[in-house]
């Protein structure tokens, strides 16, 4: 049998892009400062100083409650979230 190389399909790259500096719990959005850019379609890991809290893909980006496909570095956005985040949660890009 052929030995299988998955020392790509193990590994994720991972990039800090971001920190959670707001949840709105009754909307379920969380406000992130972001330090490379985001994309709608973009896989994200949220990380607290504990671990891993979970990963989701971003379907929706705002900037001053305008809908947006793209942010860039700098930016202050808002983004859906699938579960409950903390201000200071880390986020990062899953590749």
């Amino acid at each position: 049998m052929p030995t299988k190389t998955n020392s790509k399909a193990k590994e994720k790259n991972e990039k800090l892009i971001g920190v959670v500096t707001h949840y709105f719990d009754k909307i379920g959005v969380a406000a992130l400062k972001l330090k490379a850019p985001l994309a709608v379609g973009d896989r994200i890991l949220f990380r607290s100083n504990l671990g891993d809290l979970f990963e989701q893909e971003v379907t929706s980006i705002q900037i001053e409650h305008q809908s947006v496909q793209k942010a860039k570095k700098g930016d202050e956005v808002g983004i859906k979230v699938d579960q409950k985040v903390h201000d200071g949660n880390e986020v990062y890009l899953v590749e």
